[in-house]
């Protein structure tokens, strides 16, 4: 597993930087006591879901825990692991202009000034270990996302990674979707009494979704657009897509379009595929018919 520690003056881009992997496919964690790290990473190696790169931000908001940045890098130097560590620098009056804008208070003094002098004798040992030290005082964040990218793949070209997922609109529309497709145009096999209970990543759901060729239809759409448009997003410097479908509870249609999607894409991209509601709907189905016991649903009830 690679480790990267992200660490830098406060109001140098740490937050952008982490944006930034998330989309590169590292998973991230802010602000995580010094002391928790070793644990942290030992929980990322345990997972289920075989976590290859880790991003850890490490700075000032640590001298409430009695911040030691040497005995922290001593600490990386023992793990068993490849960890490099990255840090941003910024210019002073930059910076001064930064948290004026914003109007928030320096993790380590009201004046922020004094803060950020204080912040740079407290980083110093991380700087001076860092492999990449990124100044971020003239970088649109744009600038500073191509040249994260440039430093840890070595000017290979990063994926696009294409997030396919599926919701119900009752519990929600999902915030950080691009785009958005609503399913509940088409029949609902949760009033099919053979295939309330099955979901739509089981053959027979999918069957019947699809035989409205509207559906097929639409699925085509979907499919060009965004073969269209990725190469364009890619070159505006977008490294995620999230492509969400909606029905009523999030278990039938919206699942059965979005598993199709996936099979139809995962070839050419990087895709991830999430169902959002699949088992918190069939959990409350059973409950409302358990209470029902068992009887015929009401055409409100989904």
């Amino acid at each position: 597993m690679y480790i990267l520690i992200v660490t830098g003056m406060s109001g140098a881009g740490k937050s952008n930087v982490l944006n930034v992997l998330e989309d590169m496919g590292f998973v991230c964690a802010d602000n995580i006591p010094c002391q928790l790290l070793v644990e942290y990473i030992e929980l990322c190696l345990s997972s289920e879901n075989s976590i290859d790169r880790v991003a850890i931000v490490v700075d000032s908001r640590e001298s409430r825990f009695g911040y030691n940045p040497q005995k922290t890098y001593l600490e990386l130097q023992h793990l068993p692991y490849e960890h490099e560590i990255m840090f941003l620098e910024c210019d002073d009056n930059v910076l001064q202009h930064r948290y004026s804008e914003t109007r928030r208070i320096h993790p380590m003094h009201d004046d922020v000034s004094i803060g950020i002098r204080m912040e740079r004798e407290m980083l110093a040992p991380l700087k001076e270990q860092a492999k990449y030290i990124v100044d971020t005082t003239n970088m649109r964040p744009r600038e500073l996302s191509a040249t994260v990218e440039e430093l840890l793949l070595k000017g290979e070209n990063v994926p696009m990674r294409l997030i396919i997922s599926s919701f119900g609109y009752k519990r929600g529309v999902p915030g950080n979707a691009d785009f958005i497709f609503d399913m509940r145009y088409t029949e609902n096999p949760f009033y099919v009494p053979e295939l309330r209970y099955k979901s739509g990543r089981d053959r027979e759901v999918r069957d019947f979704v699809f035989s409205d060729k509207t559906v097929r239809r639409q699925l085509d759409a979907i499919e060009s657009m965004l073969r269209l448009v990725i190469p364009s997003f890619m070159k505006e410097g977008k490294r995620r897509l999230m492509v969400a479908f909606g029905c009523t509870g999030g278990r039938h249609r919206s699942v059965a379009m979005a598993e199709a999607l996936h099979d139809r894409l995962k070839d050419d991209y990087s895709v991830f595929l999430e169902h959002r509601d699949l088992v918190p709907e069939a959990d409350d189905i059973k409950e409302r018919f358990d209470e029902k016991n068992a009887g015929q649903p009401s055409r409100f009830d989904n």
